[in-house]
């Protein structure tokens, strides 16, 4: 098929958001790509991801991966099928994940694509959520930046999203005694106790956070794996044991806020219970990778670990399953499926 123009439909920020992100914030086009040179190959996407994170990549200004730019083609996490290879470390047919999302079609050095297998009776698009950097970054979170041990327990925040669904699961498989969470509505709250194995969640739209986590948390919490920042980090500070340890994650609950947000009021127990609050990126835990997969893998096709997903169809309503993750409407990881797999 060499010589065949391929056209990949792409979705690029044109504006930067002030507060919510809207639809005119960003375009659709369409791009003719160039035949492959030596050792790349093209890759037709099947699922592409949207995350929290890139809420803050559509500002200007530092953080810990460069802003999107303006008239470009937005990246993230995709996976999709090798249809044309001129390398030879790559097999057309071949399943692989990588970071050219927000299009149909991808194509670049070999290097930049990591071939995944296809487990059976597992969609593909687990590779972006449970089996993926979604997971990886509750694995990392809970054992190597809050050290999580057996007999702790663990309150997670944001715990009905792809990562706290995974973090929860986690935890228990690694011997937390207690594990308890909050999230947006009683349908999820529900699913936490009743699928995701979490001993006790709530709804933190219920009352303050401050409040209810004693409730499930009587005694106390050794771990808090923070995905929103804000008061469920300020009830944390008030739960922590002794040597408590938190890893933090995410802040969405800040992520569309115009002005800056106060921060706890109650710091001073870092310094009275001898506290320590981690923050992290899974960018630089990659080394941590097989370790995760081969673990993740088993309790997978174990049973032990189940996952949720929310699908959106097509390239077209790619910016509405972004718009409708930063509102709390996913439970578990929030895809978008461009072609059968």
């Amino acid at each position: 098929m060499a010589g065949m123009s391929t056209r990949s439909t792409q979705v690029q920020l044109v504006a930067r958001p002030h507060g919510w992100p809207t639809h005119d914030d960003f375009r659709t086009v369409e791009v003719d790509l160039p035949d492959l040179a030596p050792g790349q190959v093209r890759v037709a996407n099947e699922f592409l991801s949207v995350d929290p994170y890139m809420r803050g990549r559509m500002n200007e200004g530092r953080s810990y991966v460069p802003p999107f730019a303006l008239g470009e083609t937005m990246t993230g996490g995709a996976v999709g099928r090798v249809v044309e290879s001129a390398a030879d470390s790559v097999a057309v047919g071949a399943l692989v994940s990588h970071m050219q999302g927000w299009r149909t079609v991808a194509q670049g050095d070999a290097g930049e694509f990591r071939v995944v297998p296809d487990l059976p009776g597992v969609p593909s698009s687990a590779h972006l959520g449970i089996l993926g950097m979604t997971a990886l970054t509750a694995y990392v979170g809970l054992l190597d930046i809050a050290g999580m041990k057996p007999g702790d327990t663990v309150f997670i925040s944001g715990a009905a999203g792809a990562v706290g669904t995974a973090a929860g699961q986690i935890a228990r498989l690694k011997g937390a005694a207690r594990v308890v969470g909050s999230a947006g509505s009683s349908e999820k709250v529900a699913l936490l106790t009743g699928k995701y194995g979490y001993d006790a969640a709530f709804n933190y739209k219920d009352g303050p956070v401050r409040e209810q986590l004693p409730t499930v948390a009587p005694d106390g919490i050794d771990v808090y794996f923070d995905n929103v920042g804000g008061d469920h980090l300020e009830a944390a500070l008030d739960a922590f044991k002794d040597g408590g340890r938190a890893a933090l994650c995410g802040a969405i609950s800040a992520y569309n806020s115009t002005e800056r947000t106060p921060g706890p009021d109650n710091l001073t127990n870092m310094v009275t219970r001898g506290l320590t609050l981690r923050g992290f990126t899974v960018g630089g835990w990659f080394h941590r990778l097989p370790d995760f997969v081969a673990d993740m893998t088993g309790w997978l096709t174990s049973g032990q670990v189940v996952f949720d997903e929310t699908v959106v169809d097509g390239i077209d309503h790619a910016v509405d399953g972004f718009l409708d993750l930063m509102r709390g409407g996913n439970t578990g990881k929030m895809v978008v499926r461009v072609a059968q797999g």
